[in-house]
């Protein structure tokens, strides 16, 4: 593993840092709300060649030339200074790539520059009722109709659905085929007739998943990725980069030192709780989980760019798994060092989406949340299967016989 960087990449990095001194915004434009200054910036961004890199101009977005190493030094140095990046959502971060490896150059065209700035919201439809570790049950169908397809069946735990004007996903629409070959990947306008967006009521008092149902809802013929039936594969890529977006080291070294900066600030035994003991403790031993985190991205980074997938493989797929487990460590931490604030329900302002964690209601919401991301994506004990069986040869758990 490489750890320096090219002459180069460190002049680079050095243009990357003095384009972020504009960060904040200040004058006419600091006076503008704060999500208007963040899509100012984060356009001026794609301008000067650093937000969406590698998403062709002609999409909305910067249109480089590919370079891993680069792309790593823009991604450290936003997050350094919590300057508006990359939207790390599901139409940005999961359906964007997807569309510009698998997508017709009318879906680029039509649905890109709109993800990219989020004028367009996106859900993901995949889990339903009884599929949602073995996804590729699912019985939600879609029936071709000259040119339409029409949906009916029930989807479950989909993120920000209410508020999305477009889902993806997966749907049934050859029934006689294997479960795996008759399914196809479809866009759905979420304002057709025959949707029902109920939400679901979570634990921390939101409401970010949904269940969504079908009723003869119709769908342009033209508005599937890939060929019919060939939606297992493109479904491959989204869950890639939705497992990416989970594993995000540069967001759990900013939650850990959030949750260096609570020790700090919380009292245990009438001392800064960091001076105790028990508390350093279980602070080195987090750390230790974040370190190991992020060497593993960096083993897989360093082996990429050696061009030796195989290596690049096994902390690939690691990454999630660790990544959610280690979120789960620092937010019990957090948790357990509120003492009776720990009992506070969280407020609605700590209901709305991710931010650095500053209040005690913050942290109890975020610890709440925390549980869930061992599931979605692709649960962890799945999770652990796959890296025993592709990454270590070990042999398949027996299954029984599918249905015929």
């Amino acid at each position: 593993m490489d750890l320096t960087y090219s002459v180069e990449h460190e002049k680079y990095r050095e243009e990357v840092i003095d384009f972020l001194k504009g960060w904040p915004l200040s004058g006419e434009d600091a006076r503008l709300p704060i999500e208007e200054q963040e899509s100012l910036f984060r356009q001026h961004g794609i301008d000067a060649g650093y937000v969406y890199r590698n998403v062709p101009r002609e999409y909305g977005g910067a249109g480089q030339a590919p370079d891993a190493l680069k792309d790593s030094i823009v991604r450290e140095e936003f997050f350094r200074v919590s300057a508006p990046w990359d939207l790390l959502n599901q139409g940005a971060g999961m359906l964007v790539p997807t569309l510009l490896e698998f997508g017709t150059e009318e879906q680029k065209r039509r649905f890109i520059p709109k993800a990219l700035t989020g004028e367009e919201r996106w859900c993901q439809g995949y889990s339903e009722p009884g599929s949602g570790s073995d996804l590729a049950s699912l019985q939600c169908r879609a029936l071709r109709d000259e040119e339409h397809y029409v949906l009916n069946g029930q989807k479950i735990w989909t993120s920000n659905a209410k508020q999305a004007h477009f889902m993806f996903g997966l749907f049934r629409t050859d029934p006689a085929a294997s479960k795996h070959a008759g399914i196809s990947y479809l866009i759905v306008d979420m304002s057709a007739e025959g949707i029902d967006v109920r939400p679901l009521r979570e634990m921390t008092g939101g409401s970010e998943f949904n269940e969504v149902f079908f009723n003869d809802a119709r769908v342009p013929v033209e508005f599937r990725v890939g060929a019919e039936g060939e939606g297992w594969a493109v479904s491959r890529a989204t869950l890639i980069h939705e497992r990416n977006l989970i594993g995000n080291p540069n967001m759990m070294r900013d939650t850990f030192e959030d949750l260096l900066d609570l020790a700090r600030r919380t009292q245990r035994g009438g001392q800064a709780a960091i001076k105790d003991p028990y508390v350093r403790q279980r602070l080195m031993e987090i750390e230790g989980y974040v370190r190991t985190v992020e060497t593993s991205n960096m083993l897989q980074f360093t082996a990429t760019l050696r061009g030796e997938p195989m290596k690049a493989m096994r902390p690939m797929m690691m990454n999630k798994l660790y990544s959610t487990d280690t979120m789960q460590r620092i937010q019990r931490c957090a948790f357990d060092l509120l003492g009776g604030e720990g009992m506070l329900a969280p407020s609605p302002e700590d209901i709305v989406g991710w931010a650095r964690n500053t209040t005690s209601t913050g942290w109890v919401e975020a610890y709440l949340f925390s549980l869930g991301p061992a599931i979605a994506g692709g649960a962890s004990n799945i999770q652990l299967n796959i890296i025993g069986e592709r990454g270590y040869g070990l042999p398949r758990d027996p299954r029984p016989p599918e249905k015929s």
